[in-house]
């Protein structure tokens, strides 16, 4: 099972949290670094992931209003893909 984890303290913008996504789930060259092809990715996986977001807050701080996209994104696509799921610390 593939794991990423998401560290509020540690990102410094989203395209951190997508080359996290690629490198993991080893997206193709063609994955539009956007959150609709993240939504896209997370929802069509066939194995399972686990996707540990910690200090979520911090997260949220420092990418404003793109980072609480990427959280209720996190929470859409556990909801939706049996096969993602969501640990928040």
């Amino acid at each position: 099972m593939a794991e990423i984890v998401l560290d509020g303290l540690d990102l410094q913008s989203l395209e951190e949290v997508h080359d996290r996504f690629a490198r993991v789930l080893d997206l193709p060259e063609w994955y539009g670094r956007n959150l609709d092809a993240l939504f896209d990715c997370l929802t069509d996986l066939g194995e399972p992931v686990t996707v540990r977001l910690l200090h979520q807050e911090a997260l949220e701080d420092r990418l404003g209003p793109r980072g609480r996209a990427l959280v209720r994104l996190l929470r859409r696509a556990a909801e939706e893909n049996p096969r993602v799921t969501l640990l928040r610390k």
